[in-house]
């Protein structure tokens, strides 16, 4: 046994080393790769955005090493949309860069980040730039960034997607039932339907409602965009997508989604001709690091600073890694509100909420922040309930018109797993207290009458709170409030009809006003919070998560969703102001 443990050391000793020497080796790579002269980017150059693969961050550093090539140790692929703007706002402004080869057919994103970089394309395509768009397979938003592009293409063999949108939520009260679980709900709002999936088998009429409403404006602003740029009637693309006459690649072009079926090398060639070249002669190509890297820095010099903090993912308490940490952004905040370089703030969030108690607390901050200096909000793909409740004070809220926002609502979710313990698992409990109530909401037993009591007050209490912070801030009555609460999502569009929003636009467009209601409109740079980790740190955290995915998916298979599903579900015991339900678009 200690012949085989010693074995065991060496291999885990082994592996340790391999993968530290490869960080460190990539580190140098890195590092002399950065020390690079200034990038010059070539006359008659195109700016190649492959993005196949990919999914969408609000952000991700221009620095670190690309590590997706190399299986578990690479993470998953990811861009963030400000490197993306960023690319294609310094090659419209470069006269060199002649027009953007795009490969975007499996890029991941959300409705509303996909938007707010297609817009970023148009205004390039507008500068009279030419952009082709090529891909092998093309799924619904890939298409939908895609098509923004002057020519589409194909390849023969190739498939497409473009049938509109579907969400489909997944229900545990069969589950529960089996395993002897009672699940204990508490909630305020007919929509807040986050608790739906352990007390029923399918969505209530009021779930199915606000989910109609929502797929079907952000099918619309999909169908609307794409028509504009294929030169389509909205009647008609209406028709292709809802009837899905795509069904064959050459359906693709006959409908004009695409102009035709092409292999690469022939797109290559269509760049060349662009381009004047010969047939023989090499395409000068820059991708978005490097290009990036050309950008010079607007006002670099200018003591003006916009500060844009970055918040992304569930609201938590703490520091949590990969959450939005209540102690971390009220920090993050605080610092920007006491550093008087900084002339406003813009909090760019893009979270579905989470922990109630979190929320107030980063609201809280906000609202001192706002005493001293303008407060903007810029909502990216869902700002919503805990997301919506952190920037209801803000002096301007902006959000695109499919953001997902909106589920002013709150609820609480409890699990009784006496019957799992002692019916399935033969396990009994016994208790010793000090007080009649010391076991307060103890998982062992079924709730009592006064515990049901004190928690649903709790959570009505919450939702008064909520209430009030949405009424203040957006200068309401709470009954004006309550018509558009209830925890109904809502998207942009329709946030901004019914008062929870006041804006249209980007993150640039709330950058701008930020500068503008501060007073430095032509003096000001913008710096981005929280300060990025080295990317040594980051990418020692992903190799130990994508480990643990990584063993879960092999040992799962097909279940695994299932698996991940009922781990959220520890996430939402307490009081929570989240999104009604996790939307997977399809």
């Amino acid at each position: 046994m200690r012949f085989l443990g010693n074995v065991l050391a060496v291999i885990v000793g082994l592996l340790i080393f391999s993968v530290m020497s490869f960080f460190i080796l990539a580190g140098i790579l890195a590092v002399i790769s950065s020390a690079e002269d200034e990038i010059d980017i070539k006359e008659n150059t195109v700016l190649v955005l492959n993005l196949e693969g990919r999914i969408l961050t609000e952000r991700s550093s221009e620095d670190d090493p690309d590590f997706s090539s190399f299986g578990l140790f690479g993470g998953i692929p990811t861009i963030g949309l400000t490197n993306l703007k960023r690319a294609v706002q310094t090659a419209t402004e470069n006269e060199n860069v002649k027009g953007i080869f795009l490969k975007a057919g499996t890029f991941t994103a959300g409705q509303a980040g996909m938007k707010e970089f297609r817009d970023e394309l148009v205004k390039f395509k507008n500068s009279g730039k030419f952009i082709v768009s090529y891909g092998e397979y093309y799924t619904e938003g890939g298409y939908y960034l895609s098509s923004v592009a002057d020519e589409v293409y194909v390849n023969p063999s190739g498939a497409m997607e473009f049938n509109g949108f579907a969400a489909e939520v997944m229900f545990f009260k069969g589950l529960l039932e089996k395993i002897e679980v009672e699940p204990q709900i508490f909630r305020v709002g007919d929509f807040k339907s986050a608790v739906e999936p352990f007390m029923l088998e399918k969505m209530s009429d009021e779930s199915r409602l606000q989910t109609e409403s929502l797929l079907g404006d952000l099918n619309k602003t999909l169908l609307e965009e794409v028509g504009e740029s294929r030169g389509i009637s909205f009647e008609q693309i209406s028709e292709i997508n809802s009837k899905m006459l795509v069904r064959k690649t050459k359906d693709a072009v006959e409908h004009k989604l695409v102009d035709a079926l092409w292999y690469e090398d022939q797109v290559i060639n269509l760049l060349k001709e662009k381009l004047g070249l010969k047939e023989e002669d090499n395409i000068n190509t820059v991708n978005i690091n490097r290009i990036n890297k050309s950008a010079k820095t607007k006002n670099r010099l200018s003591k003006n600073r916009i500060a844009v903090i970055i918040a992304e993912g569930e609201i938590m308490g703490g520091k949590l890694e990969g959450t939005i940490g209540s102690e971390q952004f009220k920090e993050e905040i605080k610092k920007a509100r006491k550093n008087k370089d900084i002339k406003a703030i813009v909090l760019r969030v893009n979270s579905p909420g989470g922990s109630a108690l979190a929320s107030e607390v980063i609201w809280r901050e906000m609202e001192e922040a706002k005493k001293e200096k303008p407060i903007i909000a810029s909502m990216g793909e869902v700002a919503a309930s805990g997301g919506y409740y952190i920037v209801a004070g803000a002096d301007t809220i902006v959000a695109q018109p499919n953001t997902i926002t909106g589920s002013i609502g709150i609820f609480g979710l409890w699990f009784n797993a006496q019957g799992l313990l002692n019916n399935k698992l033969g396990i009994t409990t016994d208790v010793v207290k000090t007080g009649e109530y010391s076991d307060f909401l103890s998982p062992t037993r079924k709730i009592t009458e006064m515990e049901k009591s004190v928690f649903q007050g709790q959570v009505e209490e919450g939702y008064d709170v909520f209430l009030t912070r949405v009424a203040d801030g957006r200068n309401k009555s709470k009954e004006d409030v309550m018509k558009v609460a209830s925890g109904r999502v809502w998207t942009g569009n329709q946030a901004l009809e019914n008062g929870l929003v006041d804006v249209l636009g980007s993150l640039e467009d709330a950058i701008a006003i930020a500068a503008e209601k501060a007073s430095v409109s032509d003096d000001y740079r913008v710096v981005y919070y929280p300060q990025e980790k080295p990317w040594f740190e980051r990418i020692l955290n992903q190799f130990s998560n994508d480990v643990q995915v990584f063993y879960q998916q092999q040992k799962l298979g097909s279940f695994y969703p299932i698996y991940e599903q009922i781990e959220n579900v520890k996430k939402h015991q307490g009081i929570m102001v989240r999104m009604p339900f996790d939307i997977v678009i399809q």
